[in-house]
Protein backbone atom coordinates (compact mmCIF):
# COMPACT_ATOMS: atom_id res chain seq x y z
CA UNK A 1 0.00 0.00 0.00
CA UNK A 2 1.14 3.55 -0.70
CA UNK A 3 0.41 6.66 1.32
CA UNK A 4 -1.33 9.38 -0.65
CA UNK A 5 1.97 11.30 -0.81
CA UNK A 6 3.94 8.38 -2.21
CA UNK A 7 1.17 7.47 -4.64
CA UNK A 8 1.08 11.06 -5.86
CA UNK A 9 4.84 10.96 -6.48
CA UNK A 10 4.62 7.70 -8.44
CA UNK A 11 1.68 8.99 -10.47
CA UNK A 12 3.25 12.41 -11.10
CA UNK A 13 0.18 14.25 -9.80
CA UNK A 14 -0.45 16.41 -6.76
CA UNK A 15 -1.96 15.24 -3.48
CA UNK A 16 -4.65 17.88 -3.96
CA UNK A 17 -5.57 16.35 -7.32
CA UNK A 18 -5.84 12.85 -5.81
CA UNK A 19 -8.16 14.19 -3.12
CA UNK A 20 -10.27 15.80 -5.84
CA UNK A 21 -10.44 12.55 -7.80
CA UNK A 22 -11.62 10.83 -4.61
CA UNK A 23 -14.29 13.45 -3.96
CA UNK A 24 -15.80 13.09 -7.46
CA UNK A 25 -15.54 9.29 -7.44
CA UNK A 26 -12.99 9.10 -10.25
CA UNK A 27 -10.27 7.32 -8.24
CA UNK A 28 -11.13 6.10 -4.77
CA UNK A 29 -8.30 5.11 -2.40
CA UNK A 30 -8.03 1.41 -1.62
CA UNK A 31 -8.25 2.16 2.09
CA UNK A 32 -9.19 5.11 4.30
CA UNK A 33 -8.26 4.99 7.95
CA UNK A 34 -11.50 5.53 9.87
CA UNK A 35 -9.72 7.29 12.72
CA UNK A 36 -7.22 9.51 10.91
CA UNK A 37 -8.83 9.78 7.48
CA UNK A 38 -5.50 8.93 5.84
CA UNK A 39 -5.89 7.58 2.32
CA UNK A 40 -3.88 4.59 1.07
CA UNK A 41 -3.57 3.28 -2.48
CA UNK A 42 -2.58 -0.03 -4.07
CA UNK A 43 0.08 -0.22 -6.77
CA UNK A 44 -2.45 -1.64 -9.23
CA UNK A 45 -4.39 1.62 -9.03
CA UNK A 46 -1.59 3.34 -10.92
CA UNK A 47 -3.04 1.83 -14.10
CA UNK A 48 -6.35 3.70 -13.59
CA UNK A 49 -4.51 6.88 -12.66
CA UNK A 50 -2.40 6.64 -15.81
CA UNK A 51 -5.55 6.25 -17.92
CA UNK A 52 -7.07 9.30 -16.23
CA UNK A 53 -4.00 11.36 -17.07
CA UNK A 54 -3.85 10.05 -20.66
CA UNK A 55 -7.53 10.82 -21.32
CA UNK A 56 -7.21 14.26 -19.73
CA UNK A 57 -4.26 14.97 -22.01
CA UNK A 58 -6.52 14.20 -24.98
CA UNK A 59 -8.81 16.99 -23.81
CA UNK A 60 -11.64 15.01 -22.24
CA UNK A 61 -13.42 16.42 -19.19
CA UNK A 62 -13.25 14.54 -15.90
CA UNK A 63 -16.90 13.59 -16.29
CA UNK A 64 -16.12 12.08 -19.70
CA UNK A 65 -13.02 10.37 -18.32
CA UNK A 66 -15.07 8.74 -15.57
CA UNK A 67 -17.70 7.52 -18.03
CA UNK A 68 -15.02 6.03 -20.29
CA UNK A 69 -13.18 4.29 -17.45
CA UNK A 70 -16.37 2.88 -15.99
CA UNK A 71 -17.36 1.60 -19.44
CA UNK A 72 -20.49 3.71 -19.54
CA UNK A 73 -19.47 4.81 -23.04
CA UNK A 74 -19.73 2.29 -25.85
CA UNK A 75 -17.09 1.76 -28.51
CA UNK A 76 -19.01 3.71 -31.15
CA UNK A 77 -19.64 6.60 -28.77
CA UNK A 78 -15.98 6.65 -27.79
CA UNK A 79 -14.99 6.64 -31.46
CA UNK A 80 -17.31 9.59 -32.02
CA UNK A 81 -15.87 11.45 -29.02
CA UNK A 82 -12.34 10.90 -30.30
CA UNK A 83 -13.24 12.05 -33.81
CA UNK A 84 -14.85 15.18 -32.40
CA UNK A 85 -11.76 15.85 -30.30
CA UNK A 86 -9.61 15.27 -33.39
CA UNK A 87 -11.62 17.85 -35.33
CA UNK A 88 -11.36 20.35 -32.44
CA UNK A 89 -7.58 19.92 -32.27
CA UNK A 90 -7.21 20.26 -36.05
CA UNK A 91 -9.27 23.46 -35.97
CA UNK A 92 -7.15 24.80 -33.11
CA UNK A 93 -3.93 23.98 -34.98
CA UNK A 94 -5.26 25.67 -38.13
CA UNK A 95 -6.19 28.78 -36.13
CA UNK A 96 -2.74 28.88 -34.51
CA UNK A 97 -1.08 28.49 -37.91
CA UNK A 98 -3.17 31.39 -39.24
CA UNK A 99 -2.11 33.53 -36.28
CA UNK A 100 1.53 32.57 -36.85
CA UNK A 101 1.23 33.54 -40.51
CA UNK A 102 -0.27 36.86 -39.42
CA UNK A 103 2.60 37.51 -37.02
CA UNK A 104 5.14 36.68 -39.74
CA UNK A 105 3.34 38.96 -42.20
CA UNK A 106 3.29 41.82 -39.68
CA UNK A 107 7.02 41.36 -39.09
CA UNK A 108 7.65 41.52 -42.84
CA UNK A 109 5.61 44.73 -43.06
CA UNK A 110 7.61 46.33 -40.26
CA UNK A 111 10.90 45.22 -41.81
CA UNK A 112 9.83 46.44 -45.26
CA UNK A 113 8.29 49.76 -44.26
CA UNK A 114 9.93 50.45 -40.92
CA UNK A 115 6.64 51.12 -39.10
CA UNK A 116 3.35 49.61 -38.03
CA UNK A 117 0.44 49.95 -40.48
CA UNK A 118 -1.98 52.73 -39.56
CA UNK A 119 -5.00 50.48 -40.21
CA UNK A 120 -5.40 46.76 -39.57
CA UNK A 121 -6.81 44.22 -41.99
CA UNK A 122 -9.71 42.25 -40.51
CA UNK A 123 -11.03 38.97 -41.97
CA UNK A 124 -14.76 38.48 -41.51
CA UNK A 125 -17.81 36.95 -43.15
CA UNK A 126 -20.31 39.06 -45.07
CA UNK A 127 -23.95 38.16 -45.73
CA UNK A 128 -25.69 38.02 -49.08
CA UNK A 129 -27.14 41.38 -50.07
CA UNK A 130 -29.54 42.65 -52.71
CA UNK A 131 -28.48 45.83 -54.50
CA UNK A 132 -30.00 48.08 -57.11
CA UNK A 133 -27.26 49.06 -59.52
CA UNK A 134 -26.13 50.67 -62.73
CA UNK A 135 -22.90 49.65 -64.44
CA UNK A 136 -20.33 51.09 -66.81
CA UNK A 137 -16.81 50.45 -68.05
CA UNK A 138 -13.62 52.18 -66.92
CA UNK A 139 -10.20 52.01 -68.51
CA UNK A 140 -8.43 50.82 -65.33
CA UNK A 141 -8.55 50.51 -61.54
CA UNK A 142 -6.87 53.80 -60.67
CA UNK A 143 -9.06 56.66 -59.36
CA UNK A 144 -8.53 58.75 -62.52
CA UNK A 145 -10.30 55.97 -64.43
CA UNK A 146 -12.90 54.94 -61.85
CA UNK A 147 -14.09 58.31 -60.50
CA UNK A 148 -15.35 59.78 -63.82
CA UNK A 149 -17.41 56.60 -64.33
CA UNK A 150 -18.76 55.80 -60.87
CA UNK A 151 -19.90 59.27 -59.81
CA UNK A 152 -22.32 59.76 -62.73
CA UNK A 153 -23.56 56.19 -62.23
CA UNK A 154 -24.47 56.88 -58.61
CA UNK A 155 -26.09 60.21 -59.46
CA UNK A 156 -28.25 58.53 -62.10
CA UNK A 157 -29.01 55.54 -59.88
CA UNK A 158 -30.28 57.76 -57.06
CA UNK A 159 -32.45 59.69 -59.52
CA UNK A 160 -33.98 56.47 -60.87
CA UNK A 161 -34.57 55.01 -57.41
CA UNK A 162 -36.35 58.17 -56.31
CA UNK A 163 -38.48 58.14 -59.47
CA UNK A 164 -39.41 54.51 -58.78
CA UNK A 165 -40.27 55.24 -55.17
CA UNK A 166 -37.54 52.93 -53.87
CA UNK A 167 -35.90 53.80 -50.56
CA UNK A 168 -32.42 52.31 -50.04
CA UNK A 169 -32.22 49.92 -47.08
CA UNK A 170 -28.46 50.18 -46.55
CA UNK A 171 -25.25 51.83 -47.70
CA UNK A 172 -23.82 52.02 -51.16
CA UNK A 173 -21.80 49.04 -52.31
CA UNK A 174 -19.69 49.15 -55.46
CA UNK A 175 -17.88 46.20 -56.99
CA UNK A 176 -15.48 45.77 -59.88
CA UNK A 177 -15.07 43.01 -62.45
CA UNK A 178 -11.89 42.58 -64.52
CA UNK A 179 -12.32 42.82 -68.27
CA UNK A 180 -9.77 42.08 -70.96
CA UNK A 181 -9.43 45.78 -71.75
CA UNK A 182 -10.69 47.53 -68.64
CA UNK A 183 -12.90 47.29 -65.57
CA UNK A 184 -16.64 46.79 -65.30
CA UNK A 185 -17.83 49.23 -62.63
CA UNK A 186 -21.00 48.36 -60.70
CA UNK A 187 -22.42 51.25 -58.67
CA UNK A 188 -24.95 49.72 -56.28
CA UNK A 189 -26.91 50.48 -53.18
CA UNK A 190 -28.59 48.05 -50.80
CA UNK A 191 -32.36 47.66 -51.22
CA UNK A 192 -35.07 45.50 -49.70
CA UNK A 193 -35.73 41.92 -50.74
CA UNK A 194 -39.00 42.85 -52.49
CA UNK A 195 -37.44 45.39 -54.86
CA UNK A 196 -37.40 44.42 -58.54
CA UNK A 197 -35.71 46.21 -61.38
CA UNK A 198 -37.35 48.67 -63.76
CA UNK A 199 -34.88 51.08 -65.28
CA UNK A 200 -32.09 49.82 -63.01
CA UNK A 201 -30.70 46.34 -62.35
CA UNK A 202 -31.35 44.40 -59.16
CA UNK A 203 -28.60 41.93 -58.25
CA UNK A 204 -28.28 39.47 -55.35
CA UNK A 205 -24.63 39.51 -54.34
CA UNK A 206 -23.44 36.29 -52.67
CA UNK A 207 -22.36 35.82 -49.08
CA UNK A 208 -18.70 35.10 -48.37
CA UNK A 209 -17.25 33.20 -45.43
CA UNK A 210 -13.95 35.07 -45.52
CA UNK A 211 -13.44 38.64 -46.70
CA UNK A 212 -10.27 40.65 -46.03
CA UNK A 213 -11.33 44.18 -45.13
CA UNK A 214 -9.48 47.44 -44.63
CA UNK A 215 -11.02 50.77 -43.64
CA UNK A 216 -10.10 53.65 -45.96
CA UNK A 217 -10.57 57.14 -44.58
CA UNK A 218 -10.94 60.17 -46.82
CA UNK A 219 -11.49 60.75 -50.51
CA UNK A 220 -11.57 57.78 -52.85
CA UNK A 221 -9.14 59.68 -55.04
CA UNK A 222 -6.53 58.74 -52.40
CA UNK A 223 -7.50 55.08 -52.07
CA UNK A 224 -4.65 53.37 -53.95
CA UNK A 225 -2.17 53.08 -51.04
CA UNK A 226 -4.82 51.23 -49.02
CA UNK A 227 -5.78 49.07 -52.02
CA UNK A 228 -2.13 48.11 -52.42
CA UNK A 229 -1.71 47.51 -48.68
CA UNK A 230 -4.71 45.17 -48.70
CA UNK A 231 -3.31 43.30 -51.72
CA UNK A 232 0.08 42.89 -50.00
CA UNK A 233 -1.61 41.61 -46.84
CA UNK A 234 -3.55 38.99 -48.82
CA UNK A 235 -0.37 37.78 -50.52
CA UNK A 236 1.76 37.89 -47.36
CA UNK A 237 -0.79 35.86 -45.40
CA UNK A 238 -1.09 33.05 -47.93
CA UNK A 239 -4.46 33.92 -49.44
CA UNK A 240 -5.77 34.65 -52.92
CA UNK A 241 -8.67 36.80 -54.06
CA UNK A 242 -11.80 34.80 -54.91
CA UNK A 243 -14.28 37.35 -56.19
CA UNK A 244 -14.80 40.90 -57.37
CA UNK A 245 -13.36 43.66 -55.20
CA UNK A 246 -16.00 45.56 -53.23
CA UNK A 247 -16.27 48.98 -51.63
CA UNK A 248 -18.81 49.51 -48.85
CA UNK A 249 -19.51 53.21 -48.31
CA UNK A 250 -20.06 53.45 -44.56
CA UNK A 251 -20.06 57.23 -44.12
CA UNK A 252 -20.14 59.91 -46.82
CA UNK A 253 -20.48 63.34 -45.18
CA UNK A 254 -20.04 66.57 -47.16
CA UNK A 255 -16.42 66.79 -46.06
CA UNK A 256 -14.72 64.06 -48.15
CA UNK A 257 -11.84 63.99 -45.68
CA UNK A 258 -14.26 62.33 -43.25
CA UNK A 259 -15.47 59.61 -45.63
CA UNK A 260 -15.21 56.05 -44.31
CA UNK A 261 -15.11 53.26 -46.91
CA UNK A 262 -14.55 49.59 -46.21
CA UNK A 263 -12.46 47.89 -48.89
CA UNK A 264 -13.45 44.24 -49.24
CA UNK A 265 -11.67 41.35 -50.95
CA UNK A 266 -13.22 37.85 -50.79
CA UNK A 267 -10.35 35.46 -50.07
CA UNK A 268 -9.45 31.77 -49.88
CA UNK A 269 -6.27 29.70 -49.45
CA UNK A 270 -3.64 30.34 -52.10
Amino acid sequence: MFSIGDFAKHGRVSVRMLRHYDEIGLLRPAHVDRFTGYRSYEGAQLARLNRVIALKDLGFTLVQVGAILDEKVGVESLRGMLRLRQAELEASIAADRARLTGVEARLRTIEREGLMPSEDVVVKSVPAVRVAELSGVAGGFSPEHITPVIRPLYEELMRRLEAAGVTPSGPGLAYYVHLADGVEVHAGIEVGASVVGSDFDVVDLPAYDAVATLLHRGSMDDVMPDVQALARWIDDNGYRTLGPSRELYLELPEDVALWATELQEPIGPA
